[in-house]
């Protein structure tokens, strides 16, 4: 089912603006990872442990999850539908795969803010420090930008059930248009 010119405009704007705090999300989460990783105090790397379990149940997860929501309802109210482009496709796969991975990383989180919560000395704080929560999101970085690009520039190819699909619909615009053919341009 098509969604009216509104609808489609409310749903870009809720799935952009989702997607964007979600990149956003993401760089918060980063700088924290290095600031945790490169900190000589302890008390700083602590507070930057616990506050990666924060970013991630308030802010990692629900825009993850509102941007796969937002973008499969633009996908199935929209021209573009879900299996009729490749690069729609491929968004969607990586969204899938971004927010799977990112469900089972707060359980890494967790574990990390309770170590941090339970440190006593300075020695505990430097025993934590691992590159995981910075690998990942630098990995969660790049894979939302590469999405950004696949919306912005749209790669043509049409996959083979786009191409039926669209074998069967009529051109943009309705009606089929003929032009005149005069003796005079």
């Amino acid at each position: 089912m098509r969604m009216r010119p509104l609808g489609r405009k409310v749903g870009l704007v809720a799935h952009v603006g989702c997607s964007v705090g979600w990149l956003g999300a993401v760089l918060t989460s980063l700088v924290l990872a290095v600031v945790g990783l490169s900190t000589r105090d302890a008390e700083t790397a602590r507070a930057a442990y616990i506050l990666l379990e924060g970013v991630g149940w308030c802010a990692l997860v629900p825009l993850g999850l509102a941007s796969l929501l937002t973008g499969l309802v633009q996908a199935l109210g929209t021209r573009w539908g879900l299996f009729r482009h490749y690069w729609v496709i491929a968004k969607f796969a990586m969204n899938l795969l971004a927010v799977g991975v990112l469900l089972l990383y707060t359980q890494t989180l967790a574990y990390l803010a309770d170590r941090a919560r339970a440190s006593a000395y300075p020695a505990d704080v430097d025993q934590m420090n691992g590159l995981s929560p910075v690998v990942h999101a630098s990995a969660a970085v790049a894979l939302l930008l590469t999405a950004l690009l696949l919306s912005v520039l749209k790669p043509k190819g049409l996959t083979p059930y786009g191409q039926r699909k669209s074998a069967s619909m009529p051109p943009r615009g309705g009606a089929l248009r003929t032009r005149r053919v005069g003796i005079l341009p």
